[in-house]
């Protein structure tokens, strides 16, 4: 065991220590972000190659979404319990495995396994990051650091979607996508070893793991119940009773366990005591319905509706992205300015509510920079709100509760986001699927399709086609059933958005305290015992 520095002994890091580590923590981060991002402009060439549907696409982003999920609140307690650096490099290492099973898939089945396993890596990244950054960075001041943190998420948002574009476009294909995390997983790992180092509290552990199992199954039983539905069974049929009906128990017998049975529930249900918390969780569930839910399919959009390819879909997303760096570094200086954090949470939101309303409006003719505009005025609400949402939690729990608390809000809002894109992922194939019908039956009608064309054209509900290879006709059609339904998508998230800026608005601001989690850890229990981490293990 090697001795505590003075510095992490009181729990506080000086600057140049704190940048040291957060090197690492923000290559890992921009690891679990471009996971996300560089796939989403490759998802139509991928189900197209893989001879996939609407609903395949669909569960290629809600698969990593849902292990995710499940995962993030189990590495959250985990980082209460055991050593911050080994978990997050069990986190990338977790990941790096799932990124080659997916470059090397063959089928869309073996495709969806892949991400799965990437979700569980980037769960543990997505909620260890920012316990860890917690962990050495007082609430107060932590605003002075969100522009290092708003950056990295920048980076790999923007360059996610134009990599993976020209990747598509080049002679690497899609599955080059999947092995561009790699090396940066590898660095972030190195880096890691060498300048994180920080205390740890060593207890007995007694970890969820049924609690956990039961969210996740019940959880599962309701997606695939959402996504299927109307396609592979009726909506009003005897599996759909069996799918909501296990859902439903499995959630309950889960909330059963994680307040009466379990000893350290993954959802420590007495945080929601706290009204704060409270009416954090519920708005982060909204906001990720909204922003996950929408969003994701933005890339779909500008391909399938507009004619783009991989890379131009991609050069679109800076629109969005601009307003929320811009937003995230703005309002996070203010903060540590002036210690108020309320106004930003609502302004945000707010703008979320206004954006998505303005985006309902689209279709595959509006203006290019009219859509920019929109997005624009969403990525600026997302930059506000996101990342002060966690920041409200940090800053009202109490430190032995500080990784539990930071993953709860990680998980609504990816359990939000898993929601969204699995229901609103229905919404659009089903929307699709009955306009593209409609419009083929009128050519026909028409006469402005051969017999050979007719027969060539076997749309059912959910398939993703080569659009260029459509006859001209029925391409245009195609098009303006997509633009059309993408419009119609944001409109089903205006409400939720809406219901996010509602709880913000009763979310009582409490002064940011100007201490780090770890300082006020540093005075032991009786049970506990502060030992520090060996950086050359």
């Amino acid at each position: 065991m090697t001795e505590t520095a003075p510095a992490e002994q009181s729990g506080q890091m000086s600057h140049r220590e704190i940048l040291e580590a957060l090197t690492g923590l923000l290559l890992a981060m921009f690891v679990a972000m471009l996971s996300s991002t560089v796939v989403t402009n490759a998802l139509p060439a991928i189900v197209t190659d893989l001879h996939g549907n609407q609903t395949g696409y669909t569960w290629v982003v809600v698969a990593t979404l849902l292990t995710m999920t499940a995962t993030t609140p189990i590495w959250g307690k985990f980082a209460d319990l055991f050593s911050k650096k080994l978990l997050v490099q069990s986190a990338l290492v977790i990941f790096s495995i799932g990124s080659l099973i997916a470059a090397f898939a063959p089928s869309m089945e073996v495709l969806i396994a892949g991400r799965a396993v990437q979700g569980l890596g980037i769960g543990g990244l997505t909620a260890l990051v920012q316990v860890v950054i917690a962990s050495m960075v007082s609430p107060r001041e932590r605003g002075r650091y969100s522009g290092y943190i708003g950056a990295t998420f920048a980076a790999a948002t923007v360059s996610g979607p134009l990599l993976g574009g020209v990747i598509v476009d080049s002679a690497l294909g899609w599955r080059g996508c999947f092995f561009l995390g790699l090396p940066v997983a590898a660095l972030a790992f190195v880096v890691l070893q060498k300048t994180l180092n920080l205390p740890v509290v060593r207890r007995e552990v007694h970890i969820d793991y049924l609690g956990a199992t039961l969210i996740v199954g019940g959880v599962s039983l309701v997606l695939i119940w959402v996504s299927l539905a109307g396609t592979s069974f009726d909506w009003v049929s005897g599996t759909t009773a069996l799918l909501v009906g296990g859902g439903v128990a499995l959630v309950a017998a889960a909330v059963y366990v994680e307040g009466r049975v379990a000893a350290e529930p993954v959802i420590p249900l007495h945080l929601f005591k706290d009204r704060t918390i409270t009416l954090a969780t519920i708005a982060s569930v909204m906001v990720g319905v909204a922003m996950f839910g929408s969003t994701v399919y933005l890339g779909q959009y500008f391909q399938l509706a507009r004619g783009m390819s991989p890379t131009e879909a991609g050069l679109m997303s800076i629109a969005m992205v601009g307003g929320l760096v811009a937003s995230t570094t703005v309002t996070g200086r203010l903060i540590t300015a002036t210690g108020l954090w309320k106004r930003y949470l609502v302004g945000g939101t707010f703008l979320v509510a206004v954006g998505l309303g303005l985006l309902g409006t689209i279709d595959d003719e509006t203006s290019l920079l009219v859509i920019i505009g929109f997005m624009v005025v969403v990525g600026v609400g997302l930059g506000a709100s996101m990342q002060n949402l966690v920041l409200a939690v940090q800053n009202t729990a109490h430190p032995k509760d500080l990784g539990a608390a930071s993953s709860v809000v990680a998980f609504f809002r990816s359990l939000g986001g898993s929601i969204g894109v699995s229901a609103l992922g229905a919404v659009l194939a089903h929307q699709v699927s009955g306009d593209v019908k409609a419009g083929v039956t009128r050519l026909a009608a028409e006469g402005r399709l051969s017999p050979s064309e007719l027969g060539s054209l076997e749309h059912s509900t959910g398939d993703i086609p080569d659009v260029s290879a459509l006859p001209g006709p029925v391409q245009t059609v195609y098009e303006a059933a997509m633009g059309s339904a993408t419009g119609h998508l944001f409109l089903i998230a205006v409400p939720f958005a809406v219901a996010a800026f509602l709880c913000v608005l009763f979310i009582k601001e409490v002064p940011l305290r100007t201490h780090s989690g770890p300082a006020e850890t540093a005075a032991p229990e009786a049970t506990d015992e502060l030992v520090q981490e060996d950086v050359r293990s």
